[in-house]
């Protein structure tokens, strides 16, 4: 999948969407981030094993941490100076196995 950098109303309706499950424009970058909290360490690493899986295919990795259960993402992509689609369908995947 080729990236794009998002503008203008495509920008505004990926972004609405996806504030509308916890994710927030991460300040002094255009970047976005959410903090996703799991029942215990095994539920964090699987998801992330399996979001792994997916930015590998995607070749489109995430910025994280994972303390025990709580894993914090930001996501832009660095090549194109932002947000783009790329980071708005590795969010919906993100969003979708963490159920």
């Amino acid at each position: 999948m080729q990236s794009h950098k998002l503008e203008g109303d495509d920008r505004t309706k990926a972004l609405a969407a996806l504030e509308a499950h916890g994710w927030q424009m991460v300040e002094g970058r255009d970047a976005i981030a959410k903090r996703f909290v799991f029942g215990d360490f095994n539920g964090a690493f699987g998801w992330m094993t399996r979001v792994a899986m997916v930015a590998e295919h995607m070749n489109h990795h995430p910025e994280w941490s994972n303390v025990y259960k709580t894993v914090e993402v930001t996501l832009t992509t660095h090549d194109a100076g932002g947000i783009t689609n790329l980071d708005v369908a590795m969010a919906s995947k993100m969003d979708r196995f963490a159920g």
